[in-house]
């Protein structure tokens, strides 16, 4: 299949054993599926141990799949707010970096938002025109929400599944987080990621590791937090804050496209010549409005990104990416974590696949 279409590499988010509805044989039969974008369940701040990491490994070895890239090693809050303490959560993610190089694992997808990962109002809204339900947002919604009002709310919506970004450990001190952010300006938050970067990327180039940050979700400030990665001037920054190819960006298209003024493919086409891209979330979102919007099926009818516009753009300059289906509906009856069904998600990678085959014989 790698051969057939490129170097492209397929993947599929995959919570662990016991941690996911959908077991690793399920993924392995979706056809051109290569591996996982694979996770494990650690709050930030604390060193991945070889001992975690090698057992997860060897079962996703095991099921005949690969995973080279591994997500939500999350930035401790202090290291984003430049705290003292910042040095002992760097030793750790540094000590992180090499573990996970030790395993194979060539990519980390991670953040550096304040606080809150990614934001919905409503993580089941019902699509009318066909019944299936996906996440939503809606600025409106928010009213007089406060950021503690939406995490309960959020944990409510969540069917039991603790959600990628709102693990419990993280918010348990939410108040207080909040209160060290007020008055953190968006340079504030870029000088102390220069420092973490500066740390951390000599680490991953000596080991093989490109670091992919993944852009604010949605694509604009939230509660007054300084919010620095959601448009490609942003993106730009960040590139600048270290000259590295292992300073790279996992281009996530449905949190970038939650803003029409983002140009996705132009975006693609602008990191992926300058080799900056290290890993892709390919999704769709409808737009209902200012600061509204639902996501949809891959299918690019369904929804307000071009997909196969996407994929070319993809194709003609980072073809050697790992790319995985972003979050899907719940259809078919299908009861899991919010986002991360199998049905939808094994949809749209089959879509993408299709897309990339008629890209990849249409170039020759």
């Amino acid at each position: 299949m790698k051969e057939e279409l490129g170097n492209m590499k397929m993947t599929f988010r995959w919570y662990g054993e016991g941690n996911d509805p959908i077991s690793l044989k399920q993924i392995k039969q979706i056809p051109g599926m290569t591996g996982l974008m694979g996770l494990l369940d650690r709050p930030a701040g604390v060193e991945w141990t070889e001992e975690e990491i090698r057992p997860y490994i060897e079962h996703v070895h095991e099921a005949g799949l690969e995973c080279e890239v591994i997500e939500s090693v999350n930035v401790h809050e202090d290291i984003k707010l430049g705290l003292p303490s910042r040095e002992e959560y760097i030793d750790n993610y540094i000590k992180t970096i090499r573990n996970l190089a030790k395993y194979g694992v060539k990519v980390i997808v991670y953040n550096f938002m304040p606080v809150f990962d990614w934001l919905r109002t409503d993580l089941a809204r019902v699509i009318p025109e066909d019944g299936s339900n996906s996440l939503y947002f809606d600025e409106k919604e928010l009213g007089e929400m406060t950021p503690l009002d939406l995490v309960r709310k959020t944990a409510e919506d969540s069917k039991g599944f603790t959600l990628p970004g709102w693990e419990p450990e993280r918010l348990a001190e939410l108040e207080t987080t909040l209160k060290l952010y007020e008055g953190v300006t968006g340079d504030d938050l870029r000088a102390n990621y220069k420092y973490f970067l500066d740390a951390i990327i000599p680490v991953c180039e000596e080991v093989g590791i490109g670091m992919a940050c993944h852009p604010d979700d949605p694509a604009w400030p939230i509660f007054g937090l300084p919010r620095i990665a959601h448009s490609q001037d942003d993106y730009d920054k960040i590139c600048a804050l270290h000259e590295s190819p292992a300073n790279g960006l996992c281009l996530c298209t449905g949190s970038l496209g939650s803003n029409p003024d983002n140009d996705i493919p132009a975006i693609i086409r602008h990191f992926g010549e300058k080799n900056r891209i290290n890993a892709m979330h390919v999704r769709n979102v409808k737009y209902l409005g200012h600061h509204k919007f639902r996501e949809a099926a891959h299918l690019s009818s369904t929804g307000d990104l071009d997909l196969f516009e996407i994929m070319k753009a993809i194709y003609d300059t980072c073809p050697d990416t790992y790319i995985r289906p972003d979050h899907g509906r719940m259809i078919w009856d299908e009861t899991g974590r919010p986002g991360y069904g199998l049905y939808d998600r094994a949809l749209g990678a089959t879509y993408i696949n299709g897309l990339w085959e008629a890209i990849d014989k249409m170039s020759k």
